[in-house]
């Protein structure tokens, strides 16, 4: 039987494979656990976070939540780069969240604990 716990929590669509798993790899440090070659998907984890990119057209789908050290300085690295970044917004002074998307729309979110 299948470990539950070690499946994909979002999957993403992306129209070229390789961009996709350059920048969830390389731009937001995401960690590659299996790569399907002749199917075009594969899983990648963050902390706790896993993912699944797969090659197809882009739609609307769940958002994967990342823990960073520092939302703002990620947002900052993410905007020199050129990538799509939302507004770092800070929540109650317990938590700092900025959206960004990824080469094809799709949305990660970074989060910040800041409490405490």
């Amino acid at each position: 039987m299948a470990d539950v716990g070690s499946e994909p929590r979002v999957w993403y669509l992306v129209r070229d494979f390789d961009r996709g798993r350059d920048f969830y790899k390389r731009v937001l440090g995401f960690a590659e656990t299996y790569v399907d070659w002749d199917d075009k998907w594969s899983k990648l984890q963050h902390g706790g976070m896993r993912i699944a990119i797969a090659e197809g057209e882009p739609m609307e789908c769940g958002v994967a939540t990342v823990d960073v050290q520092d939302v703002k300085a990620d947002a900052d690295r993410l905007r020199g780069e050129g990538f799509d970044v939302g507004v770092v917004l800070e929540l109650a002074g317990q938590m700092r969240i900025v959206d960004v998307f990824d080469p094809d729309g799709n949305r990660v979110q970074l989060a910040q604990s800041i409490g405490d």
